[in-house]
């Protein structure tokens, strides 16, 4: 399910859980599109990697548009005056002056652009970075000496790769830090922006006045003054367009200043000049008049005011003229879409003018289509019978189909919102413009060789899956590989860390090790997926559960076996292999097992074997793909630890090394090993016969370790018979320069893992405690780290801690190995011997190197109570803001951490401290800092253990407000919290703020979360400070008050006594129907949520059977004309059948609840017929007549003189919007324009052609055509509502030049 864009605020509409919302306001997407690479390839770009200016956009007639000027579709609003006239003859154009408006634009647009665009660098370094590391690792296992000058080159460029990224990643977060501080605009730009214009003549200048006379007014004058003093300077005539594109500018800049001076204008005198500008003959001034227009609108008052200066025949001149006019037609749309800034504005928009925004979006060639196609999507969202008159469903249906818009996800968001409600759902004619997408993957020819096509198609999910599982026996590799893909992301599936090498044919045994993850991130892995499930609730693994099942009814299972049978491609044949392999694990988990039951023993293959046994291939064939089947669940089953539905799949007490072992297959050495064995072992690793470590066996060398080296004899032998241990530790010594000069590679990790398993395996006895202690490695590490120390007297000129070495260099690892050591007793004895710990506070007060601190605090174990415990609080307390974020979120690990009963009481302490200093951290001065210590508290309280000694800290969350409110709900879960904010009278004053308003708000807080977890990263700019701690919580359901007061028996005691519930239910029965008033149906959301969330806790569960509302619900879920609100009584049910007398109602009604092999609800269930869900009872299409605002005016009355031929020039007209009449047409008109030129100088009978625009749909350039067959004075006699009729002699009178339409 993939959105995103980038488009920035969420629609203001009924919300849909089955859809996401996502498009941006008019402000927003005018930012994004005054950069170039908005929505198309940079077209001209400088040498020097700098766009190509406004001043060279046109060239020589005739000249080609491919790659010159501003990219198609960008929104400069340039208008300076060019260097000279394009060619000989034509008259003198203007080029785009910088516009203040984009010099001053939104500070925080232009700020999120900038970090989309390091973001977009890191990913591709990043990819970059992966691919070297690959090649790295295949140069490393072929025969060193052959391979030894590659190795550096690769090397050279791993570190240039780590070095940019770097880079990439401080400018990021310096530009997210600029972003937040105020910015104060500069005053004094203006005066610089159209000195010296080329196009000025010295005879003139003289009489113009000084911009930096403007300016000064602008900053000295009263804004009144210095309104009416330039109103009075546009009166000129005659002037260069210079002139007035300057004072245009600088009633911008005026209006930006004084932004409620638009409420007092006089509209009568403003008006005449905004006319006089949008009449001119200089593209650059009509276009500085649309710009002035749309920033002096201020409300819809100010819009009719706007459009009784007949600016709409205006604004469909500009936007039909020839693609050379750009800036007049950008500003003239841009124009438009200042209609939707404004508050019902779309009210007056009229109908002729969206016709003619539709008319831009079915031109193909345009390059204002994707800007036109974005606005007509926000006129959908805000008045769809407006776009539906005016024909643009089916201009937007096309582009959907074709696959050729980029902002994909937000037209599908738009019609996702036209199917929520019957009313909406009648505009759509077929019911079938969802199904447009498919056909590029059912249509075999229209596949083939249209990769693009297919890639954006791919990214939208609709219902026709039958359609599209059947296209994965088209023989397009790409349409198949895609469509796999579409799978993938539909259903959640995130592919294993082994995927790549699995697809290229290697065995799983081999490739797919869990050694490649760091040991935190398994560690980290285990601690979140073994909270409390009941706590939490995850939305998308329903949503997926359910995709889940309408895919297999619709026949997934048996397509992915036919593929496999079917397809010639290996790689094709694995890659269906893992998604089948994924989909029965899936449906094992997370489906009723009447469901899943059937799926497992694989029926399809199976027969297939039997019947073919005949054909030995065939049968070879189908063994090899069930075996392969099975190989990748068995290695799924061992990487995965915990599955997401709650399954315990791997044993957690099982340590690291052993999970490593038994996924790369080789058996563990034995501590017991004989003298003879082990000495052959250690010869065998190559470290007693050379000092290469290049041709060590680190394999070898690590089961050793974690063997026969934990025996006390075995150990003593390695240190004293041979040179293995003095070698190994010797690697590690920073003046070797080995293990510190080792590039920091993927590859190269194994070291550092090795190297902390060879200091923790010497903690574990005497004898390496002394050899340990008795090593140059920690004399030599201490002196490094002095180095950092500006006080020890020790310097060096290249440290061995430098910000390039630590970033380029395993230098970092050293402090993986002094974490090693810190996490046993006698390791901190051997910190403290070496003045280390003294050393670790002065690196916490360094300043500038963030990047040790986040090292050492990182890689520190905080178990044992030590100097490390003060260190971290001094982090947490009197660091800069992110390392004190950092540091918080650290915490996690010991205040989240697992209890066992053999160290239940060490644990518990751990855990206590954590705690304790997370609630210190709530009352720091950045926001920031608390809201991540309430989300880990939130996570901590998972347990009720760690929950109790939370609510005797007693910690005050008032003064945090919304960001603590979850964390006191949490308090409700036990008798002591209930006890505690009963005594501060906060349940009474809660309980009241959610029955009056706060379950409205719960269901706007679901559905944003919702939408988010259904769409893309690129939604939302992400900030520095946000990690996975943030993303998980996407989906998952909030605390509800409710839920939480029905854990107690006091709290389920009050909700009866208050009688919330029974008048929650009253709401459901009464209003279960509607489909129409927005504000019933949130509040009817806000009463589902309610009681789902009551219903899912066993002592809740009662309240259910007591009002019978679980029949009403699974009503609403099946029959309401609501999507949106069949989707929300969907998951409602999904949460009431996490109870067990929520399993048994929801039986009774015949629905099916998925259960985990202990027995415990999923929180999943599916009615009897899937079909229920999703069918819609079919409305009768109503075309609705327009609005006030879309009326067409009536038909201006004929002339009786030219009667008859001017109802020929209209019915000719008409005729163009056929394609077999339009040649016919064409030379007709022509023919009565020869013969009565006067017909075309009538203002009457141009008003009748704006009236057949109005009322019927044409293409462009027959638009264009029509208009410009009529006298250029005839628009200016109806915007200066002129009714005296052009003399047919009047020889000033020149036509406008009607170029034949083909030409057009």
């Amino acid at each position: 399910m993939a959105s995103s864009t980038a488009m920035g605020s969420t629609i203001p509409t009924p919300s849909n859980p089955f859809r996401r919302e996502r498009i941006g306001s008019t402000k927003a997407i005018d930012d994004v599109y005054s950069v170039k690479d908005a929505l198309y390839p940079q077209s001209g770009v400088a040498k020097d990697a700098r766009s190509l200016s406004n001043a060279s956009m046109f060239g020589p007639r005739g000249a080609s548009f491919a790659n010159m000027g501003p990219a198609p579709g960008s929104f400069s609003s340039n208008l300076k005056m060019s260097n000279g006239p394009r060619h000989p003859g034509s008259r003198p154009d203007m080029v785009t002056f910088t516009s203040r408006e984009e010099i001053q634009s939104d500070d925080v647009g232009v700020s999120e652009r900038r970090q989309a665009d390091f973001r977009d660098k890191i990913n591709k370094e990043l990819k970059i970075k992966t691919g070297t590391e690959n090649m790295l690792e295949a140069i490393l296992s072929k025969p060193t000496k052959q391979n030894r000058d590659q190795r550096m080159k690769v090397e050279s460029e791993l570190s240039s790769s780590n070095r940019k990224i770097a880079e990439l990643r401080s400018q990021l977060d310096e530009e997210v830090e600029r972003s937040k501080r105020p910015s104060t605009p500069s005053h004094s730009r203006l005066s610089t922006l159209f000195q010296g214009s080329p196009l000025r003549s010295q005879s003139r200048v003289e009489f113009l006045p000084d911009v930096e006379h403007i300016e000064n007014n602008l900053e000295a004058e009263s804004p009144t003054y210095v309104l009416a003093e330039t109103l009075q300077a546009l009166e000129l005539e005659g002037m260069q367009p210079d002139y007035y594109v300057s004072r245009a500018n600088g009633l911008v800049e005026l209006f930006k200043r004084h932004p409620t001076l638009k409420y007092d204008l006089a509209w009568s005198i403003f008006g005449l000049r905004v006319q006089t500008m949008l009449l001119s003959e200089s593209r650059e001034v009509v276009a500085a008049g649309y710009r002035v227009t749309r920033h002096a609108i201020a409300d819809r008052k100010s819009l009719q005011n706007v459009r009784g200066l007949h600016t709409d025949p205006m604004v469909i001149l500009s936007l039909v003229k020839e693609s050379k006019a750009t800036i007049e037609r950008e500003q003239a749309l841009k124009f438009v879409r200042s209609f939707l800034d404004v508050k019902d504005g779309v009210r007056e928009l009229s109908n002729a003018v969206v016709r003619t925004v539709v008319s831009v979006a079915e031109h193909s060639e345009d390059r204002l289509r994707n800007i036109a196609i974005l606005t007509l999507i926000e006129i959908l969202v805000r008045d769809a019978i407006l776009v539906s008159n005016a024909g643009g469903i089916a201009s937007l249906t096309d582009a959907l189909g074709d696959g050729s818009y980029p902002g994909s996800e937000s037209m599908v968001s738009a019609f996702l919102y036209l199917t929520d409600t019957p009313k909406l759902r009648k505009i759509l004619s077929s019911g079938r413009e969802l199904e447009a997408p498919f056909a590029a993957f059912t249509d075999p020819l229209a596949a083939h060789g249209h990769g693009e096509r297919l890639k954006v198609n791919a990214r939208r999910g609709f219902s026709t899956l039958r359609s599209l599982l059947l296209s994965l026996f088209h023989p397009e590799p790409l349409a198949r590989d895609l469509v796999l893909d579409l799978l993938f992301d539909v259903l959640h599936i995130k592919p294993p860390s082994w995927t790549s090498s699995f697809l290229a044919g290697r065995r799983l045994t081999t490739y797919g090790r869990v050694s490649n993850l760091k040991p935190d991130q398994m560690e980290q892995q285990w601690q979140v997926e073994s909270e409390d499930d009941a706590n939490r609730v995850n939305l998308i693994d329903q949503y997926a559960a359910l995709v889940l099942a309408v895919l297999i009814h619709c026949g997934l299972v048996k397509a992915l076996s036919d593929l496999i049978m079917e397809a010639l491609d290996s790689q094709l044949r694995r890659k269906t292999t893992l998604l089948l392999g994924e989909v029965l694990k899936l449906a094992n988990y997370s489906l009723p097992s009447g469901i899943s039951s059937n799926l497992q023993a694989l029926p399809m293959l199976i027969t297939s074997s039997v019947q073919d046994s005949a054909q030995d291939d065939q049968e070879m064939q189908t063994s090899k793909m069930i075996y392969q089947i099975d190989s990748v669940n068995r290695t799924l089953h061992r990487t995965k630890g915990t599955s997401k539905f709650g399954i315990d799949v791997a044993g957690k007490s099982e340590s690291i090394s052993n999970q490593k072992s038994a996924d790369t297959g080789r058996p563990k050495l034995s501590v017991d090993m004989e003298e003879i064995s082990f000495r052959s072992l250690l010869v065998e690793t190559q470290v007693v016969s050379t000092i290469n470590h290049l041709q060590w066996k680190w394999d070898l060398i690590l089961d050793i370790i974690e063997g026969p080296l934990l025996n006390p004899k075995r150990l003593e032998e390695a240190i004293k018979g041979t040179k293995f241990l003095k070698r190994l530790i010797g690697f590690y010594r920073p003046f070797k320069y080995r293990f510190s000069d080792a590039r920091n590679t993927k590859p190269n990790q194994r070291y550092v893992r090795i190297g902390c398993a060879l200091l923790k395996t010497l903690l574990k006895t005497s004898e390496g405690v002394q050899y340990l202690t008795e090593s140059k490695l920690l004399r030599q590490l201490a002196e490094c780290l002095a180095q950092l120390d500006k006080m020890s007297g020790l310097t060096s000129t290249s440290p061995l801690f430098a910000a390039d070495r630590v970033a380029e260099t395993l230098t970092g690892g050293y402090f993986t190995l002094l974490g090693a050591l810190s996490s046993d007793a006698q390791g901190l004895v051997m910190l403290g011997r070496w003045r280390m710990l003294n050393m670790f506070y002065r690196i916490i007060d360094l300043q500038d190197r963030s990047d040790l601190v986040q090292l050492l605090l990182g890689n520190m174990d905080f178990s044992i109570h030590s100097h490390l415990r003060v260190m971290l609080s001094k982090a947490l307390t009197s660091c800069p803001k992110t390392i004190r974020i950092y540091a918080t979120k650290l915490l996690r690990k010991y205040a989240t951490r697992e209890i066992s009963a053999n160290t239940q009481a060490a644990e518990s302490d751990v855990a206590y401290w954590a705690i304790r200093l997370l609630i210190t951290q709530l009352y720091d001065p950045e926001v920031e800092v608390s809201e991540v210590a309430v989300q880990v508290l939130q996570e901590a309280c998972n347990r009720k253990q760690y929950l109790e000694y939370v609510v005797k800290c007693r910690p005050a969350l008032d003064h945090l407000g919304e960001i603590g409110a979850p964390l006191l709900l949490r308090f409700l879960s036990t008798s002591l919290g209930y006890k505690y904010l009963d005594g501060l009278d906060y349940i009474t004053q809660e309980m009241d703020d959610w029955f009056l308003g706060r379950n409205e708000k719960y269901v706007t807080l679901v559905e944003a979360s919702l939408s988010r977890a259904l769409s893309h990263d690129s939604e939302r700019p992400k900030s520095i400070v946000e990690e996975p701690l943030q993303r998980q919580q996407l989906g998952i359901v909030p605390p509800h008050f409710y839920r939480e007061l029905t854990r107690t028996k006091e709290g389920c005691k009050l909700l009866r006594d208050s009688g919330h519930f029974e008048a929650f239910s009253s709401t459901i029965q009464d209003n279960w129907s509607e489909n129409e008033d927005a504000e019933t149906l949130l509040k009817l959301k806000g009463c589902l949520w309610a009681v789902g969330n009551v219903g899912s806790m066993e002592l809740g569960a009662p309240f259910l059977e007591d009002t019978d509302v679980v029949g009403r619900i699974i009503t609403i879920a099946q029959e309401s004309e609501v999507m949106s609100m069949r989707g929300t009584a969907f998951f409602v049910l999904g949460l009431i059948s996490r109870s067990l007398h929520g399993i048994e109602i929801l039986s009774e009604h015949g629905w099916d609840a998925a259960t985990n092999q202990n027995g415990q609800s999923l929180g999943y269930c599916l009615p009897p017929s899937l079909d229920v869900l999703f069918s819609v009872r079919a409305s009768t299409i109503h075309r609705t007549t327009p609005g006030p605002h879309g009326q067409p005016a009536p038909m201006p009355p004929a002339r009786n003189e030219n009667d008859a031929t001017e109802a020929r020039v209209v019915s000719l007209v008409t005729d163009l919007g056929n394609t077999v009449l339009t040649k016919r047409a064409i030379g007709e008109l022509h023919s009565i324009r020869s013969k009565k030129p006067e017909l075309f100088k009538s203002i009457a009978v141009f008003r009748r052609v704006m009236f057949i625009f109005e009322c019927h749909s044409f293409r462009l350039p027959v638009m264009r055509f029509v208009i410009d067959m009529f006298d250029k004075h005839v628009m200016r006699q109806i915007v200066l509502e002129e009714d005296s009729e052009v003399e047919e002699d009047e020889t000033e009178s020149q036509p406008m030049t009607a170029k034949p339409l083909s030409a057009s």
